[in-house]
């Protein structure tokens, strides 16, 4: 297992820990959100941390941290409901939440893998606020796909852009993480 395999298990195992407890706590009501809400969830919590980026000032006191598994734990259940079944009842049993959890991080992290690779592990060369960047600019993308009705012309679809922000949140979790070491 390469070092960066071994630093998104850790990093992941957080936020699927955090996502089952919340399920525990609050079942899976998210599923009444449209994808267009869990775009602007997301949005929510990435604008939060550019504006404590760009002010230094961080008044809720609430660690960005908690953000970044935030915007893992919201395009993971976007996932979700990209791929929801219409007989896919809105409250789910935990263990078939975190199947579904499962699956769609496993196919994401395999799809940060072979990126990895091609790219040579880039993302440990940038910054942080340049990730932030890169994942509210996805967002714009995947606002612009919703309103489009779903439909591009050349341009991969939603899935990747959510998929590319679980990613980049989880690069920014471990780049977090090496700063306070």
């Amino acid at each position: 297992m390469t070092k960066t395999e071994e630093e998104f298990e850790i990093v992941t195992k957080r936020c699927r820990d955090i996502y089952k407890k919340k399920s525990r706590d609050y079942g899976t009501s998210w599923r009444i959100l449209r994808l267009p809400s869990l775009t602007d969830q997301i949005f929510i919590k990435a604008n939060r941390i550019r504006s404590i980026e760009e002010t230094g000032e961080n008044k809720i006191g609430d660690d960005v941290r908690g953000e970044y598994i935030a915007m893992v734990n919201y395009a993971v259940m976007a996932l979700i409901q990209l791929h929801a079944t219409p007989d896919m009842p809105d409250e789910l049993p935990l263990d078939t939440a975190m199947e579904l959890y499962d699956k769609h991080l496993h196919r994401t992290v395999a799809l940060m893998l072979d990126k990895n690779h091609d790219y040579g592990e880039a993302w440990r060369q940038m910054r942080v606020s340049s990730m932030t960047d890169l994942i509210l600019m996805k967002l714009k993308r995947i606002k612009q796909i919703e309103d489009n009705d779903g439909h591009t012309i050349i341009s991969e679809g939603v899935e990747g852009g959510y998929m590319d922000i679980i990613n980049y949140s989880l690069f920014c979790l471990i780049r977090l993480g090496e700063s306070n070491e």
